[in-house]
């Protein structure tokens, strides 16, 4: 089949190279000028299945209120005259049960575990290289309060087979080094050793020649405008720089996505919640971070890429603004200048914002749409890294009829219709 691929994201590319290797003829069309230039750009570099939790779960909304009276809070909602803003919230809000938590915990480790192995898969395969390491992720934890309760977390890894590590303050420094200047601020950690650290920017840029050689052909610089649509298929994409005609179609761009479907009546619950990151050049090796450190005091993660250290967090309900705020740029360099000090060059460090497209309910959605030819690969928040060659495959699947590895029937749209 001839299918056209919107979106030229981690997602996006991976689906194309996907498609590719299942005998597709692939055509991805992005507005940038080349992959990975928005969202998958510079973020926090994790491929971590152990961390794949929604956050929709209960004691969030308390948590929320709190936040916004805090000077360094992990969320920030501006409020707008946006009803998409108020359905999400809302629909969030919903999701925020035990029970509902529970179910779509299970959901995404369940699709992050499977795309953690089709990674390690491809890189097998392919050899592709983009500054990975396989070195864990560990959760620091400053105060007693934060260490008291992840009892409740590794419960959840109980159940879900994930391998795990509970440390003490000596245990952390053994795994990560660079912590010995702030050792007597640390009370304790949780380590996922299975977790992975890569990124996503050159992973995306790699794969994108991968799929060249493979015949998919990328349309740079093209601005999508509609799908037409006819007799319950589409016909055509249309563009700034004419129609494209597909046997198939998939969507997969991210927080963009639902605008392109809303003139078809499909109603897809993505919204963009911003986050931010630094990029910080590396001076001192001894004091730098060997993976990544989840700083649970203000939900940021530092992440080893390189020579760099890329630090990442924050999540603001705020539209479609892409406004760099110096607030969030101090936020991140507390995080990771009082965790590692010395380690890296704050001055030289480069700050970027990104909308990662979220869920209700923290889940992607990937399938079929009421269109027999439109399918969706997007939603997928801040996971979008973890869980692209996962997505990527089970989309494969779906558009070629054929029964996926895992479950992937409450990956669809049509959740959301019960």
């Amino acid at each position: 089949m001839k299918i056209v691929v919107l979106g030229s994201g981690v997602i996006g590319v991976t689906s194309a190279y996907s498609l590719a290797e299942a005998g597709h003829d692939v055509v991805v069309v992005d507005r940038q000028a080349g992959p990975a230039l928005e969202t998958s750009f510079a973020n926090a570099g994790e491929v971590s299945p152990g961390y794949s939790s929604p956050w929709a779960a209960p004691g969030v909304p308390l948590k929320a209120l709190k936040w916004l009276l805090m000077e360094h809070a992990p969320f920030a909602l501006r409020p707008r005259l946006d009803p998409h803003m108020v359905t999400w919230l809302l629909a969030m809000l919903m999701n925020c049960t035990e029970h509902r938590y529970a179910i779509n915990k299970e959901r995404m480790m369940r699709l992050a575990e499977f795309s953690r192995d089709k990674l390690i898969e491809l890189r097998a395969r392919t050899g592709i290289a983009y500054d990975e390491r396989m070195l864990g992720t560990l959760q620091v934890f400053r105060k007693p309060s934060e260490f008291d309760g992840v009892a409740k977390d590794i419960e959840v890894l109980k159940q879900t087979g994930v391998p795990y590590e509970v440390l003490s303050r000596e245990a952390c420094v053994a795994v990560e080094p660079g912590l010995a200047d702030i050792a007597d601020q640390i009370v304790g950690g949780l380590r996922l050793p299975n977790d992975e650290t890569g990124d996503c920017y050159k992973f995306t840029n790699a794969l994108a020649s991968l799929a060249e050689a493979l015949g998919v052909s990328f349309q740079y610089g093209t601005t999508v405008s509609a799908l037409n649509a006819a007799g319950g298929r589409i016909e055509c994409v249309r563009t700034d720089r004419g129609d494209l005609t597909a046997d198939a179609y998939v969507l997969a761009m991210g927080s963009y996505s639902p605008s392109l479907l809303r003139p078809l009546r499909i109603d897809l619950p993505v919204y963009p919640i911003k986050g931010y990151s630094i990029t910080v050049p590396i001076v001192d090796e001894a004091r730098a971070p060997v993976s990544t450190v989840m700083d649970e005091s203000y939900k940021v993660a530092i992440t080893r890429l390189g020579d760099r250290i890329r630090v990442g967090g924050m999540a603001e309900v705020a539209g479609f603004d892409t406004a760099l705020r110096p607030r969030r740029r101090k936020t991140l360099e507390l995080s990771v200048g009082s965790m590692f000090p010395g380690a890296g060059d704050l001055d030289k460090a480069s700050f970027w914002t990104g909308l990662r497209p979220m869920t209700p309910d923290g889940t992607p959605v990937i399938g079929s749409t009421g269109f027999e030819n439109l399918f969706l690969n997007t939603g997928h928040g801040t996971l979008g890294w973890t869980m692209a060659c996962g997505s990527a495959q089970i989309l494969t699947d779906i558009v070629g009829g054929v029964p996926s590895a895992i479950k992937s029937s409450d990956l669809a749209l049509s959740r959301y219709r019960h």
